[in-house]
């Protein structure tokens, strides 16, 4: 009987005949996957990317690590990612922030928009204004009136850094609203939140969200008002900031998902997007998304990734536009 290379290959890995074998070096299982988050620990990329984690490990077969690589407004961990191979084994739990809008806030970022790839957009959610303890506001007409009165001394407001989504949403609304604000940046949520708790700052557009909505619930920060066009389905106690009069540019969404370098191979993003959707399936992990804020994303394909992706360049690009975001050095 002749034996086939086929048949030994299986029998030597104690595989059945019929299973398929993974030829791309990319996915070896010796090597272990690193998924960066551009922001520290504790912050609701940080929280998506941790659920995500033994999900993906378990679909890929093969260890995946979180690496918290936080500052400047994320370009830090994008710039490591784009720095290591383009075999799909380094990947960035990233948004449009660090993405498309760092670039254009920041002197010296050298990467663009259009290095990575998008291969799986995983969670989409809303910001949410939320104020420290001792501010006394209670709903965005207070704020407003506030702001007003304190353009000696201005109202402060973190973000993540200079062109974040949420530094954005600050000097959108001190655009329409004809205020001075001024903004404090921070290396990433984690960091904001406790300093918003503090007083040292006070205001911040912060994700519905990780670790932010169970804050806002003890007590230990307000919430005020989210910038969407209609309330959230799980936090109606939340008014719609786009619905108010005045207001209706203050719809900020915001989505998480999976980014590669734009080398990695056709059939190595096409495997990664599919097992990390895969995982997204779990009931687990999805209800502890959700009961934090956060949307489920439905699966694409890659080639309709792609044009979610240059689409969401144009978008971004059109809001720093409109607030005229000049960028700043590191």
């Amino acid at each position: 009987m002749t034996v086939s290379r086929r048949q030994i290959i299986h029998t030597m890995l104690g595989l059945p005949l019929g299973a398929s074998l993974i030829s791309n070096h990319a996915f070896a299982q010796s090597k272990n996957l690193n998924m960066i988050v551009p922001y520290p620990a504790g912050g609701a990329s940080d929280f998506v990317a941790r659920k995500l984690q033994p999900e993906l490990s378990s679909r890929l077969g093969q260890t995946v690590i979180v690496d918290n690589v936080g500052g400047a407004g994320g370009s830090i961990g994008v710039m490591k990612a784009l720095g290591a191979p383009a075999d799909g084994q380094t990947l960035i739990l990233a948004s449009p922030m660090e993405l498309i809008l760092t670039p254009l806030a920041i002197q010296g970022i050298r990467y663009k928009p259009e290095d990575l790839r998008l291969v799986a957009q995983l969670v989409g959610t809303s910001t949410i204004l939320t104020v420290r303890p001792g501010l006394d506001v209670k709903n965005m007409d207070e704020l407003i009136a506030l702001a007003r009165k304190s353009s000696a001394k201005p109202l402060s407001y973190g973000s993540v850094g200079p062109g974040s989504l949420y530094h954005l949403a600050g000097e959108k609304l001190a655009q329409v609203t004809n205020t001075k604000l001024l903004h404090v940046p921070y290396r990433g949520i984690a960091n904001v939140i406790p300093d918003l708790m503090g007083g040292t700052i006070d205001f911040a557009f912060l994700p519905m969200a990780g670790p932010v909505m169970s804050t806002i619930a003890d007590g230990k920060l307000r919430g005020i008002a989210i910038t969407a066009k209609s309330p959230h389905p799980l936090f109606g106690q939340y008014p719609a900031m786009a619905a108010m009069p005045g207001l209706a540019d203050m719809d900020f969404g915001l989505w998480a998902g999976l980014v590669a370098h734009k080398s990695t191979p056709y059939n190595v993003a096409d495997r990664l997007s599919r097992a990390a959707y895969d995982a997204m399936q779990n009931p687990a992990l999805r209800k502890d998304l959700e009961a934090t804020g956060n949307a489920i994303l439905a699966p694409r394909t890659l080639g309709e990734l792609d044009r979610i992706y240059a689409f969401e360049i144009q978008s971004y690009n059109a809001i720093a536009k409109s607030i005229n975001l000049q960028s700043q050095p590191q």
